[in-house]
């Protein structure tokens, strides 16, 4: 059997977006658009963000981060999830009676006005943590790259790929449970479009499957056209000026530890799916430090942090299209849903078990290409790798939390870590690879 390699490696994919024409890439774009918006405009929900200001937010980091990354990485940049807990307990702490209350969603349903200015001590905690960011980066930059890449084993770094997936599933099972009969039919249309036409059409099965779950949905009364007719066409966002204060700054800086680790189990998954060493070329320190102005950014404007996106990810293995300029419609797409209230409110009426039919799809897709990447990377699993791999499932999979002070760890970043933590055991101590 042929020695197990120390680094990540990938092979070449085949990358469809050479047959495309122009508009063909820009349908694909709005694909991307639609996989981003559920997850982007859930998080402004769950702070009190305005939501054209997370989208706003969304598709400027997304544009940033590409010319910081040489125009190489097909990623879309949307609301961070990590983040969410933290901007709570800020915008509480500065609301009146907000003590009482456990998130914004609560306080504001019992009648506590969360104003702007309590929306800027959070946001300017987040600018603080875009460039904490940004200095990651630059540290990995200074290490050396290579040595940095040497961390991540490729039994940890497949794992990594793995667990995004496996993780992401429970919300599309969710989401998919509101009305099993539509999400299902959403992701048949998907599966068909895909596997059994061809040419352009089996390239956008994710509109395709939208489409067809939507007016099914329609049909049968699932979709309040309501909203749509309320409003208005055009409409500039909330934009909020960042304000500072220690306690921001303590409760939310720390927590940029999470979603560093994460996003370097994003970069390997894009590279593995895409078959470019993205984080050789243009470099993870790079993709870390567009990361990082990109949420920099969305603090300073007053809207959520940002981070690479799984499900837009997802799509990515799903229609082998590859070309970066997919992700920028996306993100151009997302400021224009900023300016227009109208055409957010129709993409805001897409049934939930639409979207969740599709996402089963999406992250299935991650996991596979995880444990492709094992393999390909030829992972022995016995002796200190079946140790590593199983322990970081668990963690990963099992709902384990690790807190210390403001700085919460689980799911991805916690396995990741356990993982690191255990290769730098075996390697001190000569585990057994057998």
């Amino acid at each position: 059997m042929s020695e197990e390699q120390s680094y990540l490696d990938v092979k070449p994919q085949e990358d469809r977006s050479r047959e495309l024409n122009r508009f063909q890439i820009f349908v694909i774009g709005l694909q991307h658009a639609f996989t981003m918006f559920g997850a982007t405009i859930l998080v402004p929900y769950l702070t009190g963000v305005p939501v054209n200001v997370a989208l706003f937010a969304a598709g400027l980091g997304t544009l940033v981060f590409h010319l910081i990354t040489k125009l190489k990485v097909p990623v879309f940049l949307g609301s961070s999830f990590a983040y969410i807990a933290p901007i709570n307990a800020v915008i509480l702490y500065y609301a009146e009676n907000g003590a009482a209350y456990s998130t914004v969603p609560e306080a504001m349903q019992a009648g506590v006005a969360i104003t702007p200015d309590m929306i800027a001590y959070a946001t300017g905690g987040l600018l603080i943590a875009g460039v904490v960011q940004f200095g990651i980066g630059i540290l990995i930059k200074l290490i050396g790259v290579k040595n940095f890449q040497k961390i991540f084993t490729p039994a940890i770094a497949g794992t990594m790929i793995v667990l995004i997936g496996l993780i992401l599933a429970p919300i599309a099972i969710d989401m998919a449970s509101d009305n099993w009969w539509i999400a299902l039919i959403s992701l048949l249309a998907a599966m068909l479009f895909r596997l059994y036409f061809k040419g352009f059409n089996r390239l956008i099965p994710v509109i395709w499957g939208i489409i067809v779950g939507y007016i099914v949905a329609a049909i049968f009364g699932m979709v309040d056209f309501a909203p749509i007719g309320e409003a208005t066409w055009m409409g500039m966002p909330e934009f909020v000026l960042p304000r500072f204060s220690l306690y921001a700054f303590t409760i939310i800086v720390p927590v940029v530890i999470a979603p560093t680790i994460e996003h370097f189990g994003d970069i390997f998954a894009v590279s593995a799916i895409v078959g470019k060493k993205f984080y050789d070329d243009p470099g993870v320190h790079r993709t870390l430090m567009g990361d990082g102005v990109a949420t920099a950014l969305a603090g300073a404007f007053g809207g959520p942090a940002n981070t690479t996106y799984s499900e837009n990810t997802g799509v990515l293995a799903f229609t082998k299209v590859f070309n970066p300029w997919v992700m920028r419609i996306a993100a151009i797409f997302a400021i224009f849903l900023a300016f227009i209230p109208k055409v957010g409110a129709l993409v805001r009426s897409i049934p939930v078990p639409v979207m969740g039919g599709i996402q089963i799809l999406l992250f299935g897709m991650i996991a596979a290409v995880g444990m492709r990447t094992l393999i390909q990377n030829k992972v022995h699993v016995d002796g200190k790798n079946l140790v590593t791999i199983s322990i970081m499932l668990v963690i990963g999979l099992g709902g384990a939390v690790l807190t210390a002070g403001p700085v919460t760890l689980e799911g991805l970043g916690l396995a990741a870590l356990v993982g690191l933590v255990l290769n730098g055991i075996f390697a001190l101590t000569k585990a057994s690879s057998e």
